[in-house]
């Protein structure tokens, strides 16, 4: 008997949902006049049951209102889609659930049978392609996209990481780095590097609707922006168009950016909260058009995001184009301001493992500031690209004050390298002398100043004269006050290691 109850009961369940799978379907049929699929349709039955957020996220997404086929009768500054076609079956219908979550099946390790279809846990930039194709290629040789490769594959990334993170023990009165676990790398580093996700077998999960088996996915969930994906792409496009709605809206704000460009290392979203951009983005972002494409300067916004800067399409109120859009974030610098230790030429590729400096360490510059300049682009180069930034100050800003601003952080860039420099021959003295072990160089106190000075204080200066104005980081949050304490502080440990050093040989003797 009560296995007839049951099945009554399933039944109504099932009943209940294609109700409201049709109310769904019919509830965003009507607002946007596209059609969905049956597949989508049939998610949408169950999800807007148990995952109501996903789908109204969804259904508040141009992804919901919007076919390819429509896009590809837009001008082209209105388009947001590159593909030039894109396959018959999808044209005509909305891209809800199913054609995000089906594509390129046989390369997904994440895919797994569910409720009658081959569906992909992730959806990856791989999968964007088909309607994304130009902006999934951009992204694809940046160094964002080569994130996790860069921070594990480089030696002397990974030695600072491993110094850095995890737990720590002391032994016989030393201190002893423990090897960081998943977890804690994944909450630190690879929290905005990415992880690399991986498919170990199948697991049961207990769900509403009873107990299913989905793929076990490893160092999940995570949105880094150089997740390595189970189809082997690398990349997450959610780490700056959130699932399911997809925002540009989302992306053009400077909170989006601010989830990894922050203080001490990367203080980008701190500088412009205190910048007078930031100033006015606060007072005036209510009256922006976030969502209009291409973004009109003036019209649309009246002061720049990260996004207005670094990549969003922009154009003059009469439709000129000032800067074309690009998912290569770095297609504009000219100048890498992230010091690592020194600023410098931006690289030529976004994979930096290949770099070797005349050293032979993976390094865009020496320790004393020799470029790697075979790895980095070249003056023409770096020229071309500070005139489209250029181009975007001038939109709003007369020539003479830009001018003088690109004058001003170059001579910011080369005194903070100096002072990089001097603390950098300190370092070596300790090193020389034999004060500190040089085999790991960023695990011991004078080293650690010496990381401070370049990671923290020198990029801080960069960052608050890169951005128009930040006085209180180029000063005393984490500016040229801590450069000129830092240097004080590593003469000072140096003395005094020296002169334990000499107790020490004076005793044995």
């Amino acid at each position: 008997m009560s296995r007839f109850f049951i099945r009554i009961a399933f039944a109504m369940i099932t009943a209940l949902m294609a109700q409201s799978a049709a109310a769904s379907s019919k509830q965003t049929e009507a607002a946007s006049g596209t059609a969905i699929t049956p597949e989508s349709q049939a998610c949408i039955a169950c999800h807007a049951i148990y995952t109501p957020g996903i789908v109204k996220d969804w259904q508040s997404s141009r992804h919901a209102h919007f076919t390819p086929a429509m896009s590809l009768k837009l001008p082209d500054l209105e388009r947001r889609m590159s593909a030039p076609t894109v396959p018959e079956r999808y044209a005509k219908f909305a891209v809800g659930c199913y054609e995000c979550h089906s594509q390129n099946p046989d390369a997904h390790k994440d895919n797994f049978k569910h409720n009658g279809y081959r569906i992909n846990v992730l959806v990856t930039p791989n999968d964007c392609k088909t309607c994304h194709e130009k902006e999934v290629a951009q992204y694809a040789h940046t160094k964002k996209a080569n994130a996790i490769k860069i921070l594990l594959e480089n030696p002397v990334y990974h030695a600072l990481v491993k110094s850095t993170v995890g737990s720590k023990t002391v032994e016989n009165g030393k201190i002893t780095v423990m090897n960081a676990t998943n977890s804690t790398l994944n909450d630190t580093c690879l929290g905005c590097h990415g992880t690399k996700i991986e498919v170990n077998g199948m697991k049961k999960i207990t769900t509403r609707l009873g107990d299913m088996s989905v793929p076990n996915l490893t160092n999940w969930p995570n949105n880094g922006v150089g997740r390595e994906n189970p189809d082997g792409s690398f990349g997450s496009c959610a780490s700056c168009h959130p699932r399911h709605s997809f925002s540009i809206e989302v992306a053009r704000k400077p909170y989006t950016c601010a989830q990894c460009h922050l203080e001490p290392d990367v203080p980008a979203y701190n500088v412009y909260k205190e910048s007078k951009h930031g100033n006015l983005y606060e007072s005036l972002y209510h009256e922006f058009n976030f969502k209009a494409v291409p973004w009109k300067v003036g019209t649309d916004f009246k002061t720049p995001t990260c996004a207005g800067c670094h990549n969003s399409l922009l154009t003059t109120p009469d439709g000129a184009v000032i800067a074309e859009r690009t998912h290569d974030f770095g297609s504009r610098l000219w100048v890498r301001i992230f010091g690592l230790p020194y600023s410098h030429p931006q690289p030529k590729s976004g994979d930096t493992t290949i770099i070797r400096n005349r050293d032979g360490l993976p390094l865009p510059t020496t320790f004393t500031g020799e470029p790697a300049s075979e790895y980095l682009i070249d003056k023409r180069e770096q020229e071309k690209r500070q005139g489209i930034m250029k181009g975007v100050c001038t939109s709003c800003h007369t020539t003479a004050m830009v001018e003088s601003h690109f004058e001003k952080l170059d001579s910011t860039n080369r005194e903070t390298d100096a002072m990089v420099l001097a603390a950098t021959k300190l370092m070596s003295e300790a090193w020389d002398k034999k004060l500190e072990d040089k085999s790991n160089p960023f695990d011991e106190t004078i080293e650690k100043l010496w990381i401070k000075q370049w990671l923290f204080y020198a990029n801080s200066v960069r960052y608050a004269s890169a951005m128009t104005g930040a006085p209180d980081y180029a000063a005393f949050k984490n500016g040229w006050w801590e450069l000129s304490d830092t240097l004080t502080k590593m003469r000072d440990a140096i003395d005094f290691k020296a002169f334990l050093k000499a107790g020490e040989s004076a005793t044995a003797k």
